[in-house]
């Protein structure tokens, strides 16, 4: 009897404990997420997950943290989300860096077309920026980081940021959105035929846009001197997304004088994500790492 008590005693000791690990790992790997629109979402056609665009926050450990922060768009053809690859790995990969991330939940297609997908992006550069000194960010170093069809998107707040979301819309409108650099994987750029990817032109404006949203939308025509410096990365036999939508886009900010760094791999398949499997490709995380630290974005943040 005495043994047997003592044996009852001994798992419920490791129930404990293997509760307590359980709940230890869980707590380690949570991640704050906050609802970009807590009243509901612009144009929101239901109460749904799908309709509650959100941003997850990924912070780097205080002794480490330089200030810098980025928001991080993953790709999926404007259809869904690679959120593992294309979102939480590159943000604990930033984190490492010292970089706060924040990675963005927005809306898609096929249930949700362009205006959306952008005034959730504008309003989560809103939300960081107004919370900066809560966070302990710099307002001045955050940047966006897109993979894909979250490369269009990244683009898009970097060229469109001069049109404000309308106040009706947005509380925090009177705040920039614009990002002060941009990170782009195998990014989508244009949505003219020549060489769009035509999955995320369908999901983003329909299949027959009308020929000025498709202007609108082909970002290598919207750069300007203020568009922030840029970092590109994409395989040259990409199949899905055409190489020609890195090159236009490098082509556009070098005729603007705006700093701009583009590697382009011999071979690099399409979602190659950081590519740490891919020895061909691995380099890259680390030319962006020292693209970061030539433009100052790892240093110490101020006091």
């Amino acid at each position: 009897m005495k043994s047997f008590k003592i044996l009852a005693l001994f798992l419920v000791c490791i129930g404990i404990n293997g509760i307590a690990f359980g709940q230890a790992k869980k707590s380690a790997s949570n991640h704050r997420t906050i609802l970009l629109w807590p009243n509901g979402a612009p144009g929101a056609k239901g109460t749904t997950p799908k309709d509650k665009p959100s941003i997850t926050i990924f912070t780097p450990p205080a002794s480490k943290a330089n200030g810098t922060a980025v928001l991080i768009c993953p790709g999926g053809g404007y259809a869904m989300e690679a959120m593992n690859k294309e979102g939480y790995k590159p943000a604990k990969w930033l984190n490492g860096l010292g970089v706060t991330a924040y990675v963005l939940k927005y809306r898609h297609g096929p249930r949700y077309q362009y205006p959306a997908p952008y005034w959730d992006a504008v309003r989560a550069m809103h939300i960081i920026r107004s919370r900066a000194k809560k966070w302990s960010i710099d307002p001045n170093r955050l940047g966006i980081m897109g993979f894909s069809a979250g490369g269009h998107l990244a683009s898009t707040v970097g060229t469109h940021w001069k049109h404000s979301v309308p106040l009706k819309v947005d509380s925090l409108a009177h705040i920039s959105s614009r990002p002060d650099f941009m990170i782009l994987a195998y990014p989508v750029i244009t949505m003219k035929n020549s060489f769009t990817h035509h999955g995320s032109r369908r999901m983003l404006l329909g299949t027959h846009p009308k020929p000025s949203l498709v202007n609108l939308l082909s970002n290598e025509d919207q750069v300007s001197q203020r568009t922030p410096p840029t970092f590109i990365v994409q395989g040259t036999n990409d199949h899905t997304v055409p190489v020609e939508n890195s090159i236009a886009f490098y082509k556009a900010l070098h005729a603007h004088h705006v700093p701009v760094e583009m590697h382009l791999f011999e071979k690099g398949p399409h979602g190659f994500g950081l590519a740490q499997n891919k020895p061909a490709l691995s380099i890259w995380p680390k030319l962006c790492e020292n693209w970061l630290r030539s433009h100052h974005l790892l240093s110490p943040k101020s006091r």
